[in-house]
């Protein structure tokens, strides 16, 4: 796998944008395939710098796959164009969401999970905006649709975040109160978030203000942890703590 592009939505409609993605790279796994993970980079890195470290976690029944986000203008760096799953200004519940390029990204890794076998469980997890991508991808499970209302088809199993925030969150809420079917889906949807207490990037309060907004919702299968010390990289107590999660929730067998 190496390039792609994404329509806004993956449904109909008329899309205003394209997005070029940039190369993906595949972790196969080295036992019975059991799931298969796409892990999102964080802003202005690529897959690339995410699988060496995937492929030597003590998980052989996962396959992950590892895509590299669009080249775009960004306006945090004042409009410097890098590698990023959607624009941003802020890390913050406050800035304006970009919502035609998460619902892109959103709709990317849909379609990379769309191709694997139906026995297989399907998750969604990445790194600071990868995480933020992630959570975007909730939102569009429990309510069945993109943020601009084009239908969401894939089911995931389980959701990660380490260091990162949740960006739409008045929509999700609003969407999760108004119907029974996304109240129901929140409740059992397995959500795994991490933060660093002294994360210079992302700053605590981000993550942990999205994870309560995240429990608040009806997001009842939540876990969040926090790392003291810890700042906007990952450790090995992190990553160790992530993989038990992921055996536990996905019912893998053999790690």
């Amino acid at each position: 796998m190496s390039y792609g592009s994404s329509d806004i939505g993956s449904g109909s409609g008329t899309a205003t944008r394209t997005f070029e993605f940039g190369r993906t790279h595949v972790v196969r796994p080295k036992g019975m395939h059991q799931a298969t993970i796409v892990w999102l980079h964080g802003l202005g890195d690529k897959g690339s710098s995410w699988s060496q470290l995937l492929e030597t976690l003590p998980l052989p029944n996962i396959k992950w796959i590892c895509p590299t986000a669009p080249t775009r203008p960004v306006k945090i760096f004042g409009g410097f164009p890098c590698t990023a799953w959607f624009d941003v200004g802020d890390f913050s519940e406050e800035d304006p969401d970009d919502l035609e390029g998460l619902d892109a990204s959103a709709a990317y890794v849909a379609n990379l999970l769309s191709t694997e076998p139906a026995d297989v469980k399907l998750g969604v997890g990445g790194f600071n905006m990868g995480a933020a991508t992630a959570l975007h991808s909730v939102m569009c499970l429990v309510s069945g649709k993109y943020a601009n209302g084009n239908p969401y088809r894939v089911n995931l199993n389980a959701i990660v975040s380490l260091s990162g925030w949740l960006p739409c969150s008045r929509i999700l809420r609003n969407r999760v109160e108004g119907s029974h079917g996304a109240a129901r889906r929140a409740a059992s949807l397995p959500i795994f978030l991490c933060h660093g207490l002294d994360d210079d990037v992302i700053a605590y309060e981000h993550g942990k203000r999205s994870a309560q907004t995240l429990s608040s919702a009806g997001f009842q299968n939540l876990t969040f942890r926090t790392y003291d010390g810890l700042g906007h990289y990952t450790i090995p107590e992190e990553t160790d703590e992530v993989c038990n999660w992921l055996t536990a929730n996905l019912g893998l067998q053999g790690s």
